[in-house]
C-alpha cells in the first residue's frame, strides 16, 4: 500500500472509484455526504464536474481536521449537451442512440481537498463509438442497467467492450477517476 502522512477518504459511493483507488495501491475510507448537484445553466459543460467535485468536497471542509478529502464527478457531453445519469430504461437508450455512431468527451473533475488547501481539475478523454443495434442497446440496458452512469454506459461494460473501438485519454477518466491525475495530486502527501 502506498502510505500517506494523512488518512485518505474517498466522498464517493462508486465502485468503479473505489475499485481503481484500491488498485492503485491507496488505503483509503468511504464516507459520502449528500450534495446537491445543480449547477449555473450557464456554466460552461467543461466547468461543471470540476464544479461539482469542489461542491462535494465542501460538505467536509467543517471536519477536515487532519486528512484529505478525495471527490470526482463524471459527465458525458455530446453536441454542448451534458448527458447525466439516465432515469429510466427509455431515457438510457435514448442517450445509447445519441451516442451511437459518434464521438463524444467524458469529462471527469477531482478535487483533493486538506485544510491546507484545495486542488481542482478536470480530465478529458475523447470516445468513439461505432453504429449501435437497437438489439445491443436493449440487451445492455437490461443485463447491465445502466442508471447510476453518466451517458448510460459503462467503458468496462459489454456496451463499452463492443462498442468502442477507440479513445483518446485516460480509459480511467472514462471509467470515473483519473489515477494518473490523482496520483500526482496526492505526492505531497506521500511518506518518504
Amino acid at each position: 500500500m502506498l502510505q500517506l502522512t494523512k488518512p485518505l477518504v474517498l466522498a464517493s459511493n462508486s465502485p468503479r472509484r473505489q475499485q481503481l483507488l484500491r488498485e492503485a495501491g491507496f488505503e483509503f475510507t468511504v464516507k459520502v455526504k449528500d450534495t446537491n448537484e445543480d449547477f449555473p445553466n450557464t456554466m460552461p459543460a467543461i466547468e461543471v464536474p470540476a464544479f461539482l467535485a469542489l461542491k462535494k468536497a465542501e460538505a467536509f471542509k467543517e471536519e477536515l481536521d487532519n486528512q484529505i478529502i478525495l471527490t470526482a464527478d463524471t459527465i458525458v457531453v455530446v453536441d454542448n449537451d451534458i448527458l447525466n445519469k439516465p432515469k429510466d430504461a427509455i431515457e438510457a437508450s435514448l442517450m445509447l442512440k445519441k451516442l451511437s455512431g459518434r464521438q463524444h468527451q467524458v469529462i471527469t473533475g477531482v478535487c483533493v481537498m486538506t485544510k491546507e488547501g484545495t486542488q481542482n481539475f478536470v480530465d478529458i478523454a475523447n470516445v468513439f463509438f461505432r453504429e449501435l443495434t437497437n438489439q445491443e442497446i436493449e440487451y445492455y440496458i437490461k443485463t447491465c442497467k445502466p442508471f447510476d452512469k453518466a451517458g448510460a454506459y459503462g467503458v468496462q461494460d459489454f456496451i463499452g467492450m463492443v462498442g468502442i473501438p477507440r479513445m483518446e485519454g485516460s480509459y480511467f477518466t472514462v471509467m470515473g477517476l483519473p489515477v494518473h491525475r490523482v496520483y500526482d495530486a496526492l505526492q505531497p502527501f506521500f511518506k518518504i
